[in-house]
């Protein structure tokens, strides 16, 4: 099955560390896997309307809703790239991933069937030091993909504050020269992975 990669890009700056990051990386790919990248800044969404019990969910058409949900239907692979904004992910990515609520209602695309075995991967940028500082972001899309049965690649983590001090991070720079070429395994949630202490 060919790949296909998208990229969407959560950073309210463009040209950012993330992106910057995320552009090492997707250098790695190999030839014939198809990339897509989406500016999530040029292509803003409406706040979520959760209207699960009071009405039905038609399909958007025309337009950037439509646009990102039938960009994420084609993916094979996911990318979220966000920056590290209040130890979580940007709002535009939020409200990207709050539409999934909507989308797993929409009738005709089985939302989480479609996605059920694809993977997730995940990109940011931080100003900390420490990269335990990320586990919120980390949580939000190893559980993300755990529900709708994804694979989850994990997050490659980059060391940034001004623009383009992503690309002095010797150590991010050599894990994107092999981050997309693991074997991702399928996410599972804390509950679902057994403890290692013995009893």
């Amino acid at each position: 099955m060919t790949r296909h990669f998208l990229f969407l890009l959560g950073s309210s700056r463009a040209n950012g560390n993330t992106e910057l990051l995320a552009r090492k990386a997707a250098e790695q790919l190999p030839a014939d896997v198809t990339r897509r990248w989406i500016d999530l800044a040029e292509h803003p969404l409406p706040d979520f309307e959760d209207l699960r019990h009071d009405s039905d969910h038609v399909r958007p058409s025309g337009d950037h809703t439509a646009t990102l949900l039938d960009a994420t239907l084609a993916a094979t692979d996911l990318v979220i790239a966000s920056p590290l904004y209040w130890y979580s992910v940007s709002a535009s990515t939020k409200r990207y991933l709050d539409h999934w609520s909507g989308w797993l209602r929409t009738p005709g695309i089985e939302f989480k069937k479609t996605m059920a075995g694809r993977t997730l991967w995940g990109v940011t940028a931080l100003a900390h030091e420490e990269e335990e500082v990320a586990e919120p972001l980390v949580g939000t899309l190893n559980h993300s993909a755990a529900y709708l049965g994804m694979r989850f690649g994990g997050v490659l983590l980059g060391n940034g504050s001004k623009p383009g001090d992503v690309l002095n991070d010797s150590a991010a720079l050599a894990a994107a020269k092999t981050f997309f070429a693991q074997e991702p395994p399928l996410a599972r949630f804390p509950y679902e992975v057994p403890s290692l202490a013995t009893p």
